[in-house]
Order: C-alpha cells, then sequence, then structure tokens
C-alpha cells in the first residue's frame, strides 16, 4: 500500500477482543510501524520512572485521593507543600502519552492501540478509526485461555478493565469509547476470526 506522506489506523478495543493482536497482524501486512508498549516505554523515559511503574496507571484515571497520594503520602502532621513526589498522576502520563503519540503519527506510517489516539488524532489528515469488541463470553475465553485463569477471574477483569478504560477515556476526552458514532469501523471479533478481521480492514481501508 502506497502512500505520500504518512497515514494512522487508531484501535480502540475491550479487553479480549483480541485487538492488540489484530494490531499487531495488521502493522506487520501493511509493514508500518505498531504503536503500544513503545509508547509506555518512551513515556517511561520522559517522565524517569520505571515502565512496571506505568504500566499499572496506563490507560486508568486516577482517584481524587489517588492523584493527591503523591503529594502527601511524605508529608508531616503539621502540612507544608513539598515539591516531592513518588510518580506521575495520570494526567502527566496522559499528557506524555498524547504527546508520543502524536510524534509517532506524523512521523511515521502506524498502527496505535489505545490510550486516547481516536481523540487525539481525528484532525490527523489520514486517520482511520477503528473499534474492536466482542460479547462477553467470547472475551472471557480468550481471557482464560491466553492467561490460563478461569472463568470466574476471566469475568472479573473483563467488568474491571471496562470500568477503568470507561471511566479514564471519559476523564480526558469527555467521551463514551463505546459510541460506535466515533469510529470509521467497528468490528464485532464474537463470531468472526481474528486474522479475517485484518482483511476486513485492508478491505475497508483500500
Amino acid at each position: 500500500m502506497k502512500q505520500t506522506s504518512p497515514f494512522v489506523i487508531t484501535i480502540s478495543r475491550q479487553l479480549g477482543s483480541g485487538g492488540a493482536y489484530i494490531g499487531q497482524k495488521l502493522a506487520k501486512k501493511l509493514n508500518i510501524y505498531y504503536a503500544d508498549r513503545d509508547i509506555i516505554k518512551k513515556a517511561a523515559e520522559q517522565l524517569s520512572v520505571s515502565v512496571k511503574t506505568l504500566k499499572s496507571w496506563d490507560e486508568r484515571a486516577q482517584s481524587i485521593w489517588e492523584s493527591f497520594i503523591p503529594y502527601s503520602i511524605y508529608a508531616p502532621e503539621n502540612f507544608i507543600p513539598m515539591q516531592l513526589s513518588v510518580g506521575p498522576t495520570s494526567i502527566d502520563l496522559f499528557k506524555t502519552e498524547s504527546e508520543i503519540i502524536k510524534r509517532i503519527a506524523y512521523e511515521h506510517s502506524s498502527v496505535i492501540i489505545g490510550r486516547c489516539g481516536f481523540h487525539l488524532l481525528q484532525d490527523h489528515p489520514k486517520h482511520v478509526n477503528i473499534f474492536i469488541y466482542g460479547d462477553s463470553a467470547s472475551r472471557s475465553k480468550r481471557l482464560q485461555k491466553f492467561y490460563q485463569i478461569s472463568e470466574k477471574s476471566a469475568n472479573e477483569m473483563i467488568i474491571q478493565n471496562d470500568k477503568q478504560r470507561a471511566e479514564y477515556i471519559d476523564s480526558f476526552t469527555g467521551k463514551n469509547w463505546t459510541d460506535a458514532r466515533l469510529y470509521d469501523l467497528s468490528i464485532n471479533t464474537s463470531n468472526i476470526d481474528i486474522d479475517k478481521c485484518v482483511d476486513i480492514i485492508v478491505e475497508f481501508m483500500k
């Protein structure tokens, strides 16, 4: 697929829908840059924290109490404003990842996974916006197989992740991430082979 300037595909996905796998396969098929964990790695470098630390906050909005803790955890009984913090807030992380995502999108043809890419790159001249989702049963089965966990654990992961992701996206974009009107193409992977989804996206782009 020849392009005169970089194009970008953003993929928003529900946990267990196969979105990240689809993104990897799509990037490989189109021979373009795949951006997911690299975003966290670059953000960790810029924020001078470990990748492990950022993974625990990635795509999850902090509560008002959590955002306060880094600035108060070591404060004396009689509070004195402190410059020291134990780590970046979700706002710090969002701003840093946003800058990285925009830089990638304008420098490389790429597939970018999550992190409000659909919103951040809405003005990009060559942007295709995709939402990958599925029913709870199919998502649960994928998680059980991938992580070797029980059905109960998989279902709990889905509920928690959906809630956290919804709060994160609403917090920074004011949008409902499951609203199909936000995307150029939505694919339900409940009854479609994951590899077939890659072919569907390529045909759609043509």
